[in-house]
Formats: C-alpha cells, structure tokens, sequence
C-alpha cells in the first residue's frame, strides 16, 4: 500500500493524514510536489486520471483517488475508533454533515482559489470577479456552522468524526486562501481551538 501525499497547504491529502492519525494508522506514503507540478506527470495521471492528490495505491494495483473515499476504505480496514459513525443514525448524520461542508463551504472556497490566489495565476480560463464574488458565500457558509456548532462540541453529535476532519481542513484552507472565518463567530472559533489542539491535528 502507497499513500500519494501532498505537503500543506493542499487540504485533501491532510485530511487522509488526518483521519489516518486519529486511527493510529501508518502509511507508507510517497510525496507528490504540486508546486512542481507532480500530479500532472504522465507517470502520476496513469495511477489517477484526474491529477489530484490524494491517492491510495493497494498492493494489488487497485488505486483509490478522492480523499473520503480513501479514509471509508481504511475505516472498513480499521473499525475502531469509528470516524464514519456507530449507529444507522450516527452514519446518516456525519454523511449529512460531510456532504454539507463539501457542498456549503469548500465548493465556494475553491472557487476563490483557483480564480484570485497568486498560486493559481498560470490557470487558464481565471475570472478575478467570479473569485470575489464567492467570497460571500464563504463567509455565509461559515455563519452557518457557527450556529450549526453552538450548542454542540462537535459538528455531527457527541464525538469528534470525519466531518470534524472536513471543517478543520477547509477552515485552515480557506485562512490560507485568504478567505477565513471572521473574529465574530464564537461557536466556530471555539470549536476549532478545540479540534486544532487534538495531536492528530498537526499531521
């Protein structure tokens, strides 16, 4: 098994390391430079057709692209402790909750790094305004976890789970991006003190 790894700021392999961490996993894993362009070599696109990092490459050749979908394959590997949810209820839950950053928070904060960061300037087909016009929707997407998160600990119920490694992801991308939550959020800005002191928050 190989772990196709980027360094930060890229949130998707983090949030592997991440998950990986919490499950006292190890994994061999292989450095892919996106500064350098790594993920769009010839070699890189025959194992992930789409150029991204994360990847997950088995023993068997099977490869396994897309960061969730990494981490629900070492969940099935590594039940305990459970980041997906115990319960029929617990798993609907964090699904909910998963989907609700992909789709709220970090579809905007993508849209605001690829058409106005300096690292993204070669891109083709960039549109500054379509970049700062995200912006708002951001900042709405972290008003609404703030409310989501005041009178919880942790984003999907009673235990910290793979939304929690979502959120943290995409609010520490987004401050990276330019785009972090404001000071005038109390419930987010608790919650992650809260998830950035845990040891698994540094990998």
């Amino acid at each position: 098994m190989l772990f196709y790894d980027s360094a930060n700021p890229a949130p998707n392999p983090r949030r592997v390391r991440i998950f990986a961490a919490e499950k006292g996993i190890s994994l061999p894993s292989k450095d892919v430079s996106i500064l350098a362009r790594e993920q769009k070599s010839p070699e890189y696109v025959a194992k992930n057709p789409r150029g991204q990092t994360p990847a997950l490459e088995l023993d068997d050749g099977t490869v396994i692209a897309e960061s969730v979908a990494i981490c629900r394959f070492l969940e099935a590997l590594h039940p305990d402790p459970p980041l997906f949810g115990r319960t029929p209820t617990e798993i609907g839950v964090v699904e909910m909750w998963n989907r609700r950053v992909e789709m709220i928070a970090m579809n905007p904060i993508g849209q605001v790094w690829v058409h106005t960061h300096r690292f993204t300037a070669a891109l083709p087909g960039r549109n500054a305004e379509w970049g700062e016009a995200n912006k708002g929707h951001v900042a709405r997407a972290f008003a609404f976890f703030d409310e989501s998160l005041g009178d919880r600990e942790f984003l999907a119920g009673e235990r910290f789970s793979m939304a929690d490694i979502l959120l943290l992801t995409t609010v520490d991308f987004a401050k990276f991006v330019g785009c972090g939550p404001g000071d005038d959020l109390p419930a987010l800005t608790r919650w992650h003190e809260t998830v950035s002191a845990r040891p698994s928050a540094s990998a």
